[in-house]
């Protein structure tokens, strides 16, 4: 009797771990095959894409007419986006392919900075039409090449999951088409020189992340110290963790972790080795119930502002997450608003101190500026504005306009039914630059 029940528990949990084994199996094929038919779907629309970039670039050289250029142009950037995209979807995380995406997204760029502009009054000069016929032999060879693997990868079946597994483990497979091919891709793509797109595309990606306007000797590790101990108000002896910023970065900074025994927290800098200057600062603690108004804290962001020599700054902007105030501050100049030097902050509601500080955008963008005059008044850029648009506030205001330059703009606030935007319009051209519509009030959904 005993006997007979052991064979019937013992066969039932023989079948019921077979089951849970054959489930679990088929549940990990549907995953592998989920994964290769979506790696197979990228690198076929890559394939795709890049033939459609070539055919887009090739028609534009064929167009005269200013009015099909830009939004052929616009095309091109499109397309080259979505090829980028398409490479970050393949698993080739330990397969060097970074120069080919820098081709793709310096494609992208060339092609959104020339068909925003205005072609009528600046159309691409020689330079810029050799470059997009340099451009269109380049994607000619990427497009031969992946086209190569493709056939190899439809003729013989090839996984990508192998070409995930390959690399993943260093081994060398006995089919190596596709790692090969896109070896080949990425060798035949270092050969393209920045310099194709031209001496302003190249200045423009120099500049990025570089703090070229600062001032000041360079400093050393114990006076970074000293920096921050300043900056954050901390008395008696500051124990701080520094460290120096990576060799392949643009940015000179040192890297600040400090023990702050009063607020029992931690606080995270980075100063600019050059004239040591704070870069930004994060506070980690628990922000209690909200004991500060909103107006309140940006007061106390204001003084500490005014107490580090940041001086003609204007709050702008000003939002509330929970108990924390999060404020935008901006340049002021002769009256005429600097946007590209601005300075965002965080301040607990609790007890009013400043729990966040990023300074990177006025440090990368600050310098003496003459402010121009404007060329037309401010009724003829009223005229430009959108008659829908119930104009609330205008002033001056200097924004750095999708070409990346640097641009006077009268600036409107105001309100279209329930939606409130920024519009800027040129103060030199009446050509409107930049229209941003505001953030309305979150819904506090935890509320009954």
């Amino acid at each position: 009797m005993l006997r007979g029940i052991f064979i019937t528990i013992l066969t039932i949990g023989i079948i019921g771990t077979s089951y849970w084994g054959y489930k679990e199996h088929q549940e990990k094929n549907a995953v592998l095959i989920q994964a290769e038919n979506n790696y197979q779907r990228a690198f076929h629309d890559l394939t795709y894409e890049i033939d459609l970039l070539h055919d887009k670039i090739g028609t534009t050289l064929a167009m005269n007419s200013r009015d099909s250029l830009s939004p052929a142009l616009a095309d091109v950037w499109r397309v080259a986006s979505e090829a980028q995209s398409d490479v970050g979807q393949l698993p080739l995380t330990l397969l060097p392919f970074n120069k080919t995406e820098e081709f793709l997204a310096n494609i992208g760029d060339f092609s959104y900075r020339a068909a925003v502009r205005d072609l009528g009054s600046d159309p691409l000069s020689e330079k810029e039409y050799k470059t997009l016929q340099q451009l269109y032999s380049n994607a000619e060879d990427i497009q031969k090449e992946l086209r190569k693997v493709q056939h190899l990868v439809i003729e013989n079946n090839l996984r990508w999951m192998d070409v995930e597994l390959a690399l993943a483990s260093g081994q060398k497979q006995a089919d190596n088409t596709i790692i090969d091919g896109f070896e080949t891709v990425e060798k035949n793509v270092e050969a393209y020189t920045e310099s194709d797109f031209g001496p302003s595309f190249s200045s423009l990606k120099n500049k990025e992340g570089e703090f070229a306007n600062l001032e000041g000797n360079k400093i050393d590790e114990k006076k970074a110290q000293q920096v921050a101990k300043d900056f954050l108000g901390l008395k008696g002896d500051v124990v701080a963790d520094v460290t120096e910023n990576g060799d392949g970065s643009k940015l000179g900074f040192y890297s600040l972790r400090i023990d702050d025994p009063d607020s029992k927290s931690e606080i995270f800098m980075d100063i600019t080795k050059k004239g040591g200057y704070p870069i930004w600062v994060i506070q980690h603690r628990d922000v209690k119930e909200a004991k500060v108004s909103l107006n309140e804290a940006s007061n106390n962001a204001v003084k500490f502002l005014r107490d580090h020599n940041f001086e003609n700054q204007e709050l702008f902007e000003s939002a509330q997450y929970q108990n924390i105030g999060v404020f935008n501050f901006v340049a002021v100049k002769d009256g005429v608003r600097i946007y590209p030097d601005s300075i965002k902050m965080k301040v607990a509601l609790d007890d009013g101190h400043i729990i966040g500080f990023s300074a990177k955008e006025f440090l990368q963008n600050h310098k003496e500026r003459e402010i121009p005059k404007p060329s037309i008044t401010l009724e003829d850029a009223r005229d430009k504005v959108n008659p829908n648009l119930e104009v609330m506030e205008d002033r001056l205001a200097l924004i750095v306009n999708d070409l990346e330059e640097e641009v006077l703009c009268y600036e409107f606030l105001g309100v279209i039914n329930n939606d409130t935007y920024r519009l800027y319009i040129n103060a030199e051209t009446g050509f409107e630059e930049k229209v941003i519509k505001l953030k309305n009030a979150e819904p506090l959904y935890n509320q009954s």
